[in-house]
């Protein structure tokens, strides 16, 4: 098993220094592999939900002082529930995770295999506000192969999610590992954030880079060939 990166301290260490739950927010840290969820997520139907997020965020835009009535914002309040259950934030419910075929690797292909450059969005959980980049897959078989989509597909389900990209990196990382029956997975992301080119500090220009490196892939000579394959 991997030893998971932990990028700040444990929540009970940030609040006895007084730092407030706004303040973690900014200082990026995130709590553990899996995704923060109640013990009663599920208790609610989609559509359930979808009617409940609808009405309050028709309340967040009343707040606001936004006209309601107005014919381009009067359904706003429904696209966006829509989009948070079945866009944005499907990879929550399991249900959505995508079923896996696997084949016996016939050709005796034992050199890494690298699906490079798939496109990536989620959303920053700190802020709700996306995450958009590229995510890099590798794995060497251990006898059986995966359809070459159900990489794009995996990689999709976790980052339809409130993300943390330290968190997202490995929970794809993990789910290969299990679906394949291998250490030998490597995981890049390489993308924006909109909260802070849009909001904050306002940095256009940088870039977040995070990785995984298991079994085989750990070595200084494998690490550098999968470089050298992800160099445009």
């Amino acid at each position: 098993m991997f030893k998971e990166k932990q990028i700040k301290s444990a929540p009970t260490e940030h609040h006895e220094k007084g730092l407030s739950a706004i303040e973690l927010g900014e200082d990026h840290f995130f709590s553990g592999l899996e995704t923060p969820l109640k013990s009663d997520a599920f208790v609610l139907t989609d559509q359930e939900k979808k009617l409940r997020i609808a009405g309050l965020f028709e309340e967040i835009m009343d707040v606001m002082g936004l006209d309601l009535a107005d014919d381009s914002l009067k359904g706003t309040p429904e696209r966006v529930a829509k989009m948070y259950i079945e866009e944005n934030f499907s990879g929550l419910n399991p249900a959505n995770k995508p079923k896996i075929t696997l084949f016996d690797n016939k050709y005796q292909y034992n050199q890494m295999l690298v699906e490079k450059n798939m496109t990536l969005y989620s959303n920053c959980e700190h802020h709700f506000v996306p995450i958009i980049g590229k995510a890099h897959v590798a794995y060497i078989s251990s006898g059986k192969v995966i359809g070459l989509s159900k990489l794009n597909r995996i990689v999709q389900y976790y980052a339809n999610r409130p993300q943390v990209q330290e968190r997202l990196t490995n929970q794809i990382a993990e789910e290969l590992k299990h679906i394949l029956q291998t250490e030998d997975v490597a995981v890049i992301i390489d993308a924006k954030h909109l909260c802070v080119s849009s909001r904050g500090i306002k940095d256009e220009c940088s870039a977040t880079v995070t990785s995984y490196y298991g079994g085989k892939f750990g070595t200084p000579e494998k690490i550098a060939e999968l470089q050298n394959y992800l160099k445009d």
